[in-house]
């Protein structure tokens, strides 16, 4: 592993997205993305995508440049055909739109397909979030999830996102409805480093640590058949909203040659924020259990991980440090 400051990584990952012709501002919101997670502690999500998101623009199966086509059906609800966009370029164009029409009708949905992978659905909620809206952000992703009894991959991993405005720093939770994300088991390929025996299942169907051999098989969903129903509940909503694939129909998530047809839905509430803090100091104050130091905030975790990577750097496998390096094409980084 080595440690890289986190201006080098924005400038050479925004500089590489530029070099395969992503406009400027927009090759450096789909870098910040990338960079957030890495600061938040979720690799899965972070900078080993790069590397996919540049061969899927030079494969055609992502425009660098589109911002995708916007249909207002309703007052309230816009369809987005993202027209094989970044997914952050394309998703932060409907909020845009949403955040302005809010306003009038007091909750507005956007419901996007033909995007690209659209990365930390937390990333979108703490910025809408910060702007005093609630947001409610669902996505849906290959089939990589087994049903709760099943053996077999059927459905996404579906995570949401909810960030509400709380008179302080914005409440953002941000989760799968699987166990872990399927980045999470590339995280661990990539490092060699195995996974708990509860998390996949490999391509037979059998249980298995081996996170190479996860990546051809299925995850578990998180709480057993909640998670399960959860997941199957926000695949169904999203993909019939969106008119998006669903199931194991859906493509173009994990590989840099197939269109990417998932969808992602975004619900956006303009309402009377209040003081919410104090509640959320209580919850912090609570005695800990057994096992815990303290008693945190969904988020917090995240937030203070950020606070220290971006004074001491980020750890990154070396292997994609250099990958990261040979994109931009470039020695000259900002110095400390």
């Amino acid at each position: 592993m080595i440690c890289v400051v986190v201006e080098h990584l924005r400038f050479l990952a925004t500089l590489a997205l530029q070099k395969s012709g992503v406009p400027q501002a927009d090759a450096a919101s789909q870098a910040d993305l990338l960079i957030e997670a890495e600061l938040r502690g979720v690799p899965s999500h972070g900078l080993l995508r790069l590397p996919r998101v540049i061969r899927r623009i030079e494969n055609g199966v992502a425009d660098p440049k589109s911002r995708g086509m916007h249909i207002w059906r309703r007052d309230a609800f816009l369809e987005v055909d993202g027209q094989c966009g970044l997914g952050p370029i394309v998703a932060n164009a409907a909020l845009d739109l949403l955040m302005e029409r809010v306003v009038k009708t007091g909750v507005a949905v956007a419901a996007i397909r033909n995007s690209n992978h659209i990365g930390m659905l937390g990333w979108y909620a703490e910025c809408v979030a910060a702007r005093g809206y609630t947001i409610i952000a669902l996505s849906t992703s290959e089939a990589l999830v087994h049903p709760w009894g099943g053996r077999k991959a059927m459905l996404g991993t579906n995570p949401i996102a909810i960030g509400v405005p709380t008179g302080g720093h914005p409440f953002v939770m941000d989760a799968a409805t699987s166990l872990v994300s399927m980045g999470e088991i590339h995280d661990h390929a990539l490092r060699g480093v195995p996974i708990p025996p509860d998390w996949a299942l490999d391509a037979a169907g059998n249980p298995t640590t081996d996170a190479a051999a996860a990546k051809t098989g299925s995850i578990a969903p998180f709480g057993k058949a909640k998670g399960y129903a959860l997941g199957l509940g926000f695949e169904l909503l999203v993909s019939s909203l969106a008119a998006a694939a669903i199931g194991r129909e859906v493509t173009g998530t994990l590989d840099d040659t197939s269109v990417c047809n998932k969808g992602d839905l975004f619900i956006v509430v303009d309402g009377p924020v209040r003081d919410l803090q104090q509640y959320l100091q209580e919850i912090r104050m609570a005695a800990p259990a057994e096992g815990f130091a303290e008693v945190l905030v969904p988020g917090e975790r995240g937030r203070l991980l950020r606070e220290e990577r971006l004074r001491n750097g980020v750890l990154l496998a070396e292997d994609l440090w250099e990958q990261i390096r040979e994109l931009a094409a470039t020695d000259d980084v900002p110095q400390n």
